[in-house]
């Protein structure tokens, strides 16, 4: 009688930490989920803070780490005429005012290296956004700041890929990276989720996140036209990207996501955020730890 035979993917130990006021967030193997999540960019303050104020109060009572999320510059928009965000000036001093009231890390991207050490006083993690993910000057400057370092994997990039932008900051001295799975090119102006990327990427030995809302998102189309996202997909993504063992989730969220100046039309409702980062950790809860992905009985023919 045939045995039996159990293969495992291993996975190497990989840890990102990040840490604001009284609050630590840790994210790697054998770690609980964290969640990066705020409006894609900064449309006010005020709404910043109320949102940010939102996300707090429910990650709080679920348990679940924090890193709040928004752009205080778009530099990637489809017209020149498209809202930007305020800038640095002002963008950066309403980050800083969330990290000082709330005792939440806060992320931002940054776009230009002479932009990279003025960012970095004022917020916890850099994000090097999909498009720019390959400038070697850009992954350098970031990883000099000893910053915590976000890096979005382009949309035209292999997973396997990105072990050179790891080993570009790296080569600073800066461990301290998670990578970001956003959707892969599939044709013109639509993404494809492959939830291969996730193990992958695990395996280039740096914590992996997903993003759901940049997948659904239909480039090409307005994104203050309702058919310029499909963000009624949000829940279904993320939910099998936690089943694929991801480390954390990066949800881009507002209270009124048609009315924001950026994304509207991919970014998830505030008033569905709860509901499902519950059952996100419930599926979490059932595999356990990512690890456990790794470990599977091939079928016997």
């Amino acid at each position: 009688m045939e045995k039996k035979r159990t293969e495992t993917i291993q996975l190497p130990e990989r840890k990102f930490s990040v840490e604001a006021g009284n609050t630590k967030i840790e994210v790697g193997s054998g770690l609980p989920l964290a969640m990066i999540s705020g409006p894609c960019v900064i449309d006010s303050k005020e709404l910043i803070m109320n949102t940010a104020r939102q996300l707090v109060d429910i990650t709080q009572r679920l348990g679940i780490g924090l890193i709040f999320k928004s752009s205080y510059e778009k530099d990637n928009r489809g017209s020149e005429k498209n809202w930007k965000g305020p800038l640095a000036e002002e963008g950066l001093k309403i980050l800083g005012e969330v990290r000082k009231e709330f005792g939440i890390p806060v992320l931002t991207d940054v776009h230009r290296v002479e932009d990279v050490n003025q960012v970095a006083e004022y917020v916890d993690v850099l994000q090097i956004p999909a498009y720019m993910c390959q400038q070697t000057s850009l992954a350098i400057a970031c990883g000099e700041t000893g910053k915590a370092i976000n890096v979005k994997k382009g949309q035209f990039l292999a997973p396997e890929t990105m072990n050179g932008v790891v080993s570009k900051i790296s080569s600073t001295g800066n461990k301290n990276i998670l990578l970001t799975e956003r959707g892969a090119c599939f044709g013109y102006n639509r993404l494809v989720a492959d939830m291969r990327s996730i193990p992958v990427m695990q395996e280039l030995g740096a914590p992996v996140c997903f993003d759901a809302t940049h997948v659904i998102r239909l480039y090409g189309i307005s994104s203050a036209d309702p058919a310029g996202g499909e963000p009624r997909f949000v829940p279904h993504l993320t939910m099998a990207a936690v089943a694929a063992g991801c480390d954390a989730l990066f949800i881009e969220t507002h209270p009124d996501p048609m009315s924001a100046k950026c994304d509207a039309a991919s970014q998830l409702n505030l008033a569905h955020y709860e509901n499902m980062i519950k059952m996100a950790m419930d599926v979490r809860k059932a595999i356990g730890k990512p690890e456990n992905v790794g470990t599977f009985q091939p079928a016997t023919v």
